[in-house]
């Protein structure tokens, strides 16, 4: 199996991997060869040839999916000291694209994610917020955890006046199994500092988020 496997590997082009991601591409594809099998029977005695390479494809996808295991918040979020020349009121990204996989069924989660944070000295990088988003998403996932790492991290590494972040998002755990039903969003959100506390400063944010 693992000779057929690293063929596919070397079809498709996977040379230059280290030899710690070679090992978790192989043993993933190994895991996915063994999972086709279970659920197409006529695949027991060998994959077909629609399947051959599917193995090796779903590593690769996985490992992509799951990249977020692989960075951390403070190489993301470095910051620009007075860099905004004192401003000190709400900086808002909102509707950042989110994919996730669910933990409990590896099913997908797709949604929004809205970020801001109200600074106190310290600026960041617009398009880190995204990143930062995309940091979490890219891991085994539920949405709760989710929104709070998004949250935490902001307020650990750029210690603002005020963090928010809302996520909206469907879960296909609930609309492909289960339940069935399509077109539910689940609505998550962690408020820190100043938009949890301050009246006014939360109600704009929740009503800049909608």
């Amino acid at each position: 199996m693992t000779s057929e496997l690293e063929k596919a590997w070397e079809a498709l082009g996977r040379h230059s991997v280290d030899g710690r991601h070679h090992n978790s591409r192989l043993a993933m594809a190994t895991a996915v060869a063994n999972l086709l099998k279970e659920v197409e029977p006529g695949s027991r005695n060998g994959l077909r040839e629609g399947l051959q390479e599917t193995p090796s494809r779903a590593a690769k996808a996985w490992e992509f999916w799951t990249s977020g295991y692989d960075l951390n918040a403070a190489d993301i979020l470095k910051t620009f000291d007075d860099g905004a020349d004192g401003y000190d009121q709400m900086v808002i990204v909102k509707d950042i694209p989110l994919y996730s996989k669910c933990e409990h069924h590896l099913a997908d989660i797709v949604g929004t994610a809205t970020v801001a944070y109200i600074p106190n000295g310290k600026i960041v990088g617009l398009s880190k917020l995204s990143r930062l988003v995309d940091m979490h998403a890219r891991r085994l996932q539920v949405q709760e955890r989710l929104t709070k790492g998004v949250a935490d991290d902001l307020d650990q590494h750029l210690q603002p006046r005020g963090v928010g972040v809302l996520v909206k998002a469907r879960h296909m755990c609930m609309e492909s199994r289960g339940i069935c039903q399509q077109g539910h969003h689940t609505i998550t959100c962690a408020l820190r500092g100043a938009l949890r506390d301050e009246p006014d400063a939360r109600a704009e944010f929740m009503a800049l988020a909608q």
